[in-house]
């Protein structure tokens, strides 16, 4: 038998069966029709499903057979197939890889891989039929960051807990996952594991392995908890695909960027994916501040629906990339930076129940998003945490004020997951004609008041420092009606967003 191999573009040819050269792998994909993760008799292997060593993939043959190119320090993976699903560990971890690394990872400041021992003779993924519909949604966890039991904590009660019994098919955390200490991915993927729905997780800056000196070496622990730093799966009409844009420098500082393999994986993997379906690639760093993103969004451009997401800034914004930022399609690409789960790294004033506020540089709560998906088709609803679903502005206007200064007063509102798409009106009273407001570019004002507070209040009361807040790029300015009624009136604003999804927020004021 035969496989077709594609290698950076190039087909090769490796035969399974026959005699290898050293430095090939083979396995098979198959039917694991009782789930108990053993090939039985009778467990047919499984036709045309990807399998990949991080940067060459191949497609099973008729009888799920598989071969690839390895060396001492390869992780091997299925990528998951709509209709069918890999097994889950108990902390609802996708176990559908296999790591070589015959001498174990090099000793680190925190545990990576144990010696894995000699190459297998046959590398088996199993795999098990499930129904998807084309119609599903996913959770969205951007930097969890949790610094200690404590914080993960945070995590369990602020977000975890009101989550779980979503209908949401799956989730993705999209970097730092922890605050530099691998050592407490146990603890929060146990948490993480209560939402009970499977879980993918990508590599952040703050996932790194101390004292690795080398990109190779930054992710050891990240590997032994969840495989391979970039990988794929595909759900419904769509394919997904987890990258680690974070790239270490011997110096020890990181910047954004994709590694010569892991672009080989993306341009390999998405020639065998049909141009109808939905190709959504998540990663840590934004996608827009890669030093290479051309080489990147050249592979992506090649197909005609794309979308991507990252976390890292601890602010939620949407870019809609077109060739200025090096995008060679012909509609801009859609990036989504998604909002964290611990907002301005766990700052401020601890609420009745002992958590910190956690408002984001740009004055926007934490909390996470939920994207649902029709067949290639998505829209993204964010949710502020233990707030509710509808909370997604703040409006900022006086209590009160004079009637003689109504058309001077400058109303501010802070719609949390806006963009240049969206649509922000405002209506003074309940029958008074809707005004467009303008978007703007300026620091949400409560969080700058909450920074200045913080100067004056030691950590114990405040959690940790915040950072200077940053310019909001979701901002919407008006001002009032000249000379409206001495009274108290309901201000009333409303967004749709670029989905077509409207939300309301009221603010109430009186007029002297």
């Amino acid at each position: 038998m035969w496989l077709r191999v594609m290698v950076a573009g190039v087909i090769a040819a490796v035969c399974v069966g026959g005699a290898f050269a050293q430095g090939t792998a083979t396995g098979v994909v198959y039917d694991d029709a009782n789930r108990n993760g053993v090939r039985d008799a009778g467990e047919n292997g499984i036709a045309s499903v990807c399998v990949s060593n991080g940067r060459e993939v191949v497609q099973t043959d008729a009888d799920g057979a598989w071969a690839l190119p390895v060396d001492d320090d390869t992780i091997f993976f299925v990528i998951k197939p709509a209709q069918w699903m890999t097994p889950v560990n108990a902390e609802q971890v996708a176990q559908s890889f296999y790591i070589h690394k015959p001498s174990g990872s090099p000793e680190l400041e925190s545990q990576g891989v144990a010696p894995t021992g000699p190459l297998p003779s046959s590398i088996d993924f199993p795999l098990y039929a499930r129904p998807e519909s084309a119609q599903f949604k996913m959770l969205l966890f951007g930097d969890p960051q949790a610094r200690g039991v404590r914080e993960v904590d945070f995590v369990t009660h602020d977000v975890v807990e009101e989550c779980i019994g979503t209908d949401a098919a799956f989730g993705i955390s999209l970097g730092d996952i922890v605050a530099d200490d691998p050592n407490l991915f146990k603890e929060i993927n146990e948490s993480i594991a209560q939402i009970g729905i499977p879980w993918y997780n990508t590599f952040g800056n703050h996932d790194f392995n101390r004292g690795s000196g080398s990109d190779e070496m930054s992710d050891e622990t990240f590997e032994r908890f969840y495989g391979p730093g970039s990988y794929a799966f595909e759900y419904g009409q769509v394919c997904f695909l987890i990258m680690d844009d974070v790239y270490f420098k011997p110096d020890g500082k990181y910047e954004g960027r994709f590694t010569d393999d892991q672009l080989a994986f993306v341009q390999n993997y998405l020639a065998l994916v049909p141009e109808e379906k939905l190709v959504v690639m998540t990663m840590h760093i934004p996608i827009v501040a890669c030093k290479n993103r051309d080489a990147m969004f050249a592979i992506l451009a090649k197909h005609p629906h794309t979308f991507s997401i990252s976390a890292h800034t601890h602010t939620q914004f949407n870019v809609f990339a077109g060739a200025d930022q090096g995008w060679p399609g012909a509609e801009p690409h859609h990036h989504l930076v998604q909002a964290t789960v611990c907002g301005s790294w766990w700052c401020g004033t601890f609420d009745e129940t002992g958590i910190p506020h956690a408002t984001m540089n740009d004055g926007a709560p934490n909390g996470y998003s939920t994207v649902s998906f029709d067949g290639n088709k998505y829209s993204v609803v964010f949710k502020a945490a233990r707030r509710p679903a509808d909370y997604q502005m703040n409006i900022y206007l006086p209590d009160e004020v004079a009637q003689a200064d109504a058309a001077a007063t400058e109303i501010l509102v802070n719609v949390f997951a806006g963009s240049e798409r969206s649509v922000v009106e405002m209506q003074f009273g309940k029958d008074g004609a809707w005004t467009r407001l303008e978007q703007t570019k300026t620091i949400d004002p409560e969080c700058l008041r909450m920074h200045k507070q913080n100067e004056f209040l030691n950590e114990e009361v405040f959690g940790w420092k915040m950072d200077y807040p940053s310019e909001t790029t979701h901002m919407w300015r008006g001002v009032l009606p000249a000379n409206p009624a001495v009274g108290t009136h309901t201000v009333t604003v409303r967004t749709t967003d670029m989905y077509g999804q409207t939300w309301e927020g009221k603010r109430i004021l009186r007029v002297r």
